[in-house]
């Protein structure tokens, strides 16, 4: 008998790779998205998916005459946040939850899952502030993530077009990555990349109030919150830098 091992009837198990390569907190964030949409979809009637709407979609006149809507001014505590988990049907929620999947993703793997929702609902917020200063005082409603997923595409610019620093290890000589250095608004203005990628965000929102007059339709896009997001996110990012990161360069 040989008491030599066989490799091959034992072979060595290989780690389990995940399903998405997907941080566990975009993945829940994207997942929630979707829940409340397909909760609101087979659950509730139309009476009540406007009752939803009236407790949870923001709605700026509530600012002049809360006392007429349902929920009086109360609901100006909430739904500045709340309102980026509806959305108005299944091709709005699928394109912001794939758009939260690219950009949350670079942020939540520098900061990790909890700054990267802060920067998600801060979005939300600053869009619903943006919303409300380009709406009032006629009666508007805002749903959608656009507005957290902008803040996190804004952030995101900050760092994803930075070359990787790369540094020799003192005492074993191998050189290991450190990433990506977060950019100073100067950086963001030298370099061509993210100045481009700033320069058409802010052109192709910016252009969505003249669509009616070259397509005769009335488009129902919330550019207010894609552009108070955005720069939400471009200059709230600087704070998260040096809470999570010490300050590193």
């Amino acid at each position: 008998m040989s008491d030599e091992h066989n490799p091959q009837e034992n072979p060595p198990t290989q780690p389990h790779q995940p399903v998405f390569l997907l941080p566990a907190s975009v993945t829940w964030l994207g997942g929630l998205l979707i829940a409340v949409h397909l909760a609101s979809t087979l659950v509730l009637n139309e009476q009540a998916g406007w009752d939803l709407l009236a407790w949870f979609g923001f709605i700026p006149i509530r600012l002049l005459a809360g006392d007429t809507i349902p929920g009086g001014w109360l609901p100006l505590l909430w739904t500045p946040f709340t309102h980026a988990f509806l959305h108005a049907g299944w091709d709005h929620v699928l394109f912001n939850t794939v758009w939260l999947a690219v950009f949350a993703t670079p942020v939540a793997r520098r900061y990790g899952g909890r700054p990267m929702l802060a920067i998600f609902l801060l979005g939300a917020a600053a869009g619903a502030a943006a919303f409300a200063a380009t709406t009032l005082p006629s009666f508007q409603v805002l749903i959608g993530a656009s507005g957290g997923v902008a803040a996190l595409t804004g952030a995101a610019v900050r760092f994803v077009f930075q070359p990787v620093i790369v540094a020799e290890d003192p005492e074993s000589g191998r050189r290991r990555v450190l990433g990506r250095r977060l950019a100073s608004f100067a950086d963001l203005v030298r370099d061509p990349r993210p100045r481009y990628f700033t320069l058409i965000w802010v052109v192709l929102n910016a252009a969505v109030p003249l669509l009616p007059l070259l397509t005769g339709a009335n488009v129902q896009i919330a550019w207010q919150a894609h552009l108070g997001g955005f720069f939400a996110g471009l200059l709230a990012v600087g704070w998260f830098e040096h809470r999570t990161r010490g300050g590193a360069q």
